[in-house]
Formats: C-alpha cells, structure tokens, sequence
C-alpha cells in the first residue's frame, strides 16, 4: 500500500508491540495502526500517542462495544485518558452468508416471542423500515426470512462470510457514565438510546435482507 510503513513485531529479538509503538512515534506519523492491544505497556503507548494528536486505529478482544471500556480499565488505563482518547468504538463479529439458493419463510407468532426473548424487535423493525428495507406499514407477518438450503454451490448452504456490527460513538453522556465508573449494561443502554444499532440487531437486519439466517446470528452473538 502505498505511503504504508509496516512493521512485524517479533519479541525474539525484543521488537514488541510497545517497543514498536515507541519508535513509530518518534518517525512523525500520521495514522497510526496499532495490529492488537493485548498488555497494560501497549494501551499506555497507543493512548500516549493519541494524547499527542496521532490518530490511533486499534483492535481489541472484547465481548461488546461497551464492554471495551472495563478491558482498558484492567489494562490500567484511567478513566479521564480513556475519555479523552477514545473516539468510536467499532465491534464485529462474522457470520456465515447464505448461497443464492435459500428457503424463504416468515417467523410465526410462537417464533417471534423467542425472538423477543434476545433482541428488541421493535427497534429492529423501526430501523429496517428507517432503511427502506421493509415498506412504512410492514409487521414480521410480512418480512421473509431464509434458511439455508443444500445446493450445487454449497452442502451446508453457506458461502463466505459477512460482518455484524455496533458502533459506539463517545458522545457527552457516554463519557459521564465512563467516568462515573458506570457498567457496561448502562453504557450500553445509553448508546441505544443514542441511536446505536446492537450486533444482534444488525445481524437480524441482515437476515431480514436474506443476507444469513437468525439462527447463525444467534449463534454467533451468544459465543
């Protein structure tokens, strides 16, 4: 890639993850990409540079967008840093996309209470008819859903796979509640309230769309 510099870690000859970021920032870049922050030493770094006007892209293991916030807590980082640094947070998971070939079926009234137990339709329904997906008077009696079907394209009926997402945007309030110590539940709920789209949501988004199937969107989320 062009005005790329990348740099391989490789510990046996002391070349970390923090001793790599340490140099980088010393060579005046402008886009930082950090590969994982995985130890207390390399989100003290990644951090530092951000408080210096670097942009900082970063991953990190964790189960939810809100729940990055308690992982950088344990990694020691304070919470004025944390709110000071953090702009967006971005989490995903993979699913598996359905093939072309797909059996088409709509959730019945027993179907759609389990539903209920694990995602909020009514957001859900509220956002496919924001995206035009679904027409302004549409209920689930009239969005399809699909299950995958065994073809010459695909024994399982899956072919590649396809991202869920949430974005957490650090808005005024979210940076209170970070600061407040509050958990990962609140801050979530607040996102939402903000307009944040949940993974679960955005995954049954994408099997209203025919895209995957619920089933593979719950099994994915819950693990």
């Amino acid at each position: 890639m062009q005005r790329v510099n990348q740099t391989q870690v490789k510990t046996e000859i002391g070349l970390t993850f923090a001793s790599g970021l340490r140099s980088l920032v010393r060579q005046d870049p402008d886009i930082i990409m950090v590969g994982e922050i995985r130890d207390n030493e390399t989100a003290s770094l990644a951090v530092n540079a951000a408080l210096t006007g670097h942009l900082v892209l970063s991953t990190l293991h964790t189960n939810s967008a809100a729940s990055t916030m308690p992982r950088l807590l344990d990694m020691d980082i304070e919470p004025f840093l944390i709110v000071s640094t953090v702009n967006v947070i971005i989490a995903q998971r993979l699913v598996r996309r359905l093939c072309n070939e797909k059996e088409k079926y709509v959730l019945t009234s027993a179907e759609l209470d389990v539903l209920k137990k694990s995602v909020d339709v009514d957001r859900v329904m509220e956002a496919l008819k924001e995206e035009n997906i679904v027409a302004p008077s549409a209920t689930w009696a009239d969005v399809p859903f699909y299950r995958p079907k065994k073809s010459e394209e695909s024994e399982d009926g899956y072919k590649g796979r396809v991202g869920i997402h949430e974005v957490l945007k650090m808005s005024a309030t979210i940076r209170d509640l970070i600061m407040k110590s509050a958990t990962p539940v609140e801050i979530e709920a607040q996102a939402k309230k903000e307009g944040m789209t949940t993974m679960l949501e955005d995954g049954i988004m994408k099997a209203a769309q025919g895209v995957t199937t619920i089933e593979e969107v719950l099994r994915v989320v819950s693990e």
